[in-house]
Formats: C-alpha cells, sequence, structure tokens
C-alpha cells in the first residue's frame, strides 16, 4: 500500500522530490519504493524527463484501479479506527425469547448513553438455538438458561439473575387464592405448554407423574398467558414474564424451580470491543432491583435450578 500511495502522489504532484516531502519520505525510498511497483507491473509506469515527469501508457491504465484500491483501504482503516473506539462497531446479541424484555430496556438505553457507536442488533430465539449460534459465531454473545443447568465447556456464563418459576391460572380457578401451590394439588389439571421454555424436559417428568400432560402448545409466552385468562388450563412461567390482567399467579413450592440467566459468550474466543462494553453494563446493571449474580453471588438455595 505504500508502493500504490507514492505512486499516486508522483502521479499528481508529476514531481518525484514534491511527491517524497508529501509523503514524508525521502526522495530514494519513494523512488525505490516506485521502482518495485514498476517490476511487479512489468513496465516503467511514469517517463522521467527532467522537467517532464508524466505517466507512460501503462501508468494511465492502472491509475483508476490503484487510486481505488487506495481509497477502499483508507476507507477500511477509517472503519477500523472507528471499530476500536466503539465509534461505529456492530454487535449481535442473542436473548432467550421467554425472557421478559421490559428488564433489557435499561441495559440497552445504558449502552445507547455510553458507547453510542455501538449499533446493537438484537435477536430472540429458544435457549438450545442460541447456544448453537452462538458456538457456530452468528452471535457474538446471548444471554440466556441452560436447560438443568447443565455444564458446558465451550462456553463461559456471567450469572446474570434467578427467576422462579410460577402458576398462572384463572382468577376463578379454585387455588387463585391460595398464597402458593404444590405441584400435586393440580392432578390431572389441563396444562398449557410454552413450546420454547427451557423448563420443558426438566420437570415434565415431574408433572407426568401427578397426571399433568399438555391439553394445548403455544408457541408464544403471550398466546399462553391468553389461553390461561380465558379459562383453558393452567400455566408455567417465569415469574417476570406473568404479567396479564386475566391471570392469578402462584409460586410453586414443593418442588420450588428457579432458572439462572446469565450472559454467554464463547470460551476463548477474542471479543470485540463492543462485546466488552456490553458484559461492562450488564455487570453494573440491577437485575430486578438486585445487582448481577456474577458481581455479588447470591447464597447458596436448596431449590432445582433450571
Amino acid at each position: 500500500m505504500s508502493q500504490v500511495h507514492y505512486f499516486l502522489a508522483v502521479a499528481e504532484e508529476l514531481n518525484f522530490t514534491r511527491a517524497a516531502e508529501r509523503c514524508g519520505v525521502s526522495q530514494p525510498s519513494l523512488t525505490r519504493a516506485i521502482k518495485l511497483l514498476e517490476h511487479e507491473f512489468g513496465g516503467p509506469l511514469f517517463h522521467r524527463e527532467r522537467r517532464n515527469t508524466h505517466l507512460t501508457d501503462l501508468g494511465r491504465m492502472v491509475h483508476p484501479y490503484l487510486a481505488d484500491i487506495y481509497a477502499a483501504a483508507s476507507a477500511s482503516r477509517h472503519l477500523a479506527r472507528e471499530y476500536a473506539r466503539l465509534d461505529r462497531t456492530p454487535l449481535k446479541l442473542g436473548i432467550m425469547c421467554t425472557i421478559a424484555p421490559d428488564e433489557f430496556i435499561g441495559l440497552i438505553t445504558a449502552i445507547r448513553a455510553e458507547h453510542p457507536g455501538i449499533e446493537l442488533q438484537l435477536c430472540d430465539d429458544t435457549a438450545k438455538r442460541l447456544r448453537t449460534r452462538l458456538i457456530e459465531g452468528d452471535l457474538e454473545v446471548a444471554i440466556y438458561a441452560s436447560p438443568g443447568g447443565e455444564p458446558d465447556g465451550r462456553t463461559h456464563v456471567l450469572p446474570l439473575f434467578r427467576e422462579r418459576m410460577i402458576m398462572v391460572v384463572h382468577p376463578r380457578h379454585p387455588r387463585a387464592g391460595q398464597g402458593s401451590v404444590r405441584i400435586e394439588e393440580v392432578n390431572g389439571e389441563r396444562y398449557v405448554q410454552r413450546n420454547n421454555c427451557e423448563f420443558i424436559g426438566f420437570a415434565d417428568a415431574v408433572l407426568e407423574e401427578q397426571g399433568i400432560t399438555p391439553a394445548y402448545r403455544s408457541e408464544r409466552d403471550d398466546w399462553a398467558l391468553a389461553m390461561v385468562a380465558a379459562g383453558l388450563g393452567f400455566g408455567i412461567l417465569p415469574a417476570n414474564s406473568a404479567g396479564h390482567p386475566g391471570v392469578v399467579a402462584l409460586p410453586l413450592v414443593e418442588p420450588e424451580f428457579l432458572r439462572e440467566v446469565g450472559l454467554v459468550s464463547v470460551r476463548g474466543r477474542p471479543h470485540s470491543p463492543a462485546a466488552g462494553a456490553l458484559v461492562r453494563e450488564a455487570m453494573r446493571k440491577k437485575w430486578f432491583g438486585r445487582s448481577a449474580l456474577g458481581v455479588s453471588p447470591a447464597p447458596a438455595e436448596r431449590r432445582h435450578t433450571v
């Protein structure tokens, strides 16, 4: 690229001495660079006459191409500097589709305020598909809960918050006035299953023991809530996703289930400055009024964690 830069300077100045001064190099260094370029192209690029330096036919032919190459390289360097300074940096963040979106507004607002150059692209998906997309490089970071809490040596997790799983019922449900509910109390009742919930497969065996099988299945939490509000059955949702005027939320006990949501990246993979900024803001943020678990771990609890 230095050779191209020197060539374009000489082509504009039509004087090797002035071109060398403009490029901040000695004239012999510039002349050697031009000769190397001419050797590569197989012919002279300039007619070197005492007071009449000008482009050869070959020089005129290659000039527009070299000018385009140099302009593209300069633009690339500019983008790289912006990227390093977070002036213009894309970041693709995956978020588990069963997490209530309201809690992320604060994180997005903080990133926008502190790092306005980060171009944040949010992608929602199931925990399983987010993990696959993360490993394959389609996402740089993701926020999700691992079903069953099984370890994964390929990823690194910074815990953000724990969230209780609750039962939601119609306001006229016989147990709507209870302070809590045990799984055994809903023996044989109709169950509205959320297909994308990471809870599936982990607690299904507990439900099946009580004769509970899905009467309805839905890909969307809002539809599941609407069906519960219509009296079609009960549902099991994360506590912070159960906001609906037509349902009553009941804490599940015996057993009690929790899920731990974390910020996940690929272990050992270099990350962009934007990902580093996201991690810092996520660790500073209060999640449902509490510090991120990765900063201030919660006391150990004898509960099932999803």
